[in-house]
């Protein structure tokens, strides 16, 4: 049995939503099936929440919006949201996927 790099190699998708929203629902899905082929970490931000200010101001129009990094990298910064692997508001399995691989190179 041949282990594979991508053991080794883990993604965290954090995924910045807010209650009520209608493609954060459809994002979450999406999530659930790349999930279902690809396990990730995982950490969903409420940007509604008093201690999410920070993303809110950020991303208060654009959610939902996931940020793709190695799982052993820091967590996510605000002010280091321009370097992030994200994708925004409507993305398939296919395009969450393509940046895993680009974040696990």
């Amino acid at each position: 049995m041949h282990i594979t790099g991508r053991l080794f190699q883990s993604c965290r998708i954090t995924f910045f939503t807010r209650t009520g929203c209608g493609l954060c629902t459809q994002a979450r899905s999406v999530l659930s099936d790349v999930w279902d082929q690809r396990p990730f970490a995982f950490k969903e931000i409420d940007i509604i929440k008093p201690e999410a200010k920070s993303w809110r101001d950020l991303y208060d129009f654009d959610v939902p919006v996931i940020h793709i990094s190695n799982a052993q990298s820091p967590e996510e910064d605000p002010k280091l949201s321009s370097r992030a692997a994200k994708l925004m508001h409507r993305f398939t399995v296919e395009e969450v996927m393509a940046k895993m691989d680009t974040v696990e190179k």
